[in-house]
């Protein structure tokens, strides 16, 4: 079953910028929601299509983040940089489709980046509401 997730306003870090990425993750975890219905070769394509966007719109939006936070003096960029990095592995070496199939994709990722967005609402509003 797709894992639809929904922004909330206590989502918010209080940048215009990086509240509408996350807006923009949310939308395309559900987009990949949308595509698990059709179990054709084009839902398949879609997909995949679908997954590959949102994984190079992740690396967008992680280093548009660390960005701001380095230029608003966030104390722990290493906290940062390790999540990002733990996304690019997780990204690169098990959430892939020769690991699982395209449910248990579209649950995790649902799952992850509702998890990055509601731990970035409590660790970053101070500073990326002031960026």
């Amino acid at each position: 079953m797709p894992n639809r997730v929904e922004w909330e306003p206590r989502h918010s870090v209080g940048n215009e910028t990086i509240d509408n990425q996350h807006q923009d993750i949310l939308a395309r975890c559900n987009a990949l929601a949308s595509c698990l219905a059709d179990d054709s070769e084009e839902g398949l394509q879609g997909f995949l299509k679908a997954f590959d966007e949102l994984m190079s719109f992740a690396r967008e939006h992680f280093a548009t983040e660390a960005a701001l936070l380095a230029s608003s003096g966030y104390p722990d960029m290493e906290d940062h940089a390790d999540e990002r990095d733990e996304f690019d592995y997780l990204a690169a070496e098990i959430v892939t489709m020769e690991n699982f199939d395209k449910f248990e994709l579209q649950n995790f990722l649902a799952l992850w980046w509702i998890g990055h967005i509601a731990g970035s609402s409590e660790r970053h509003r101070d500073f990326l509401k002031l960026a």
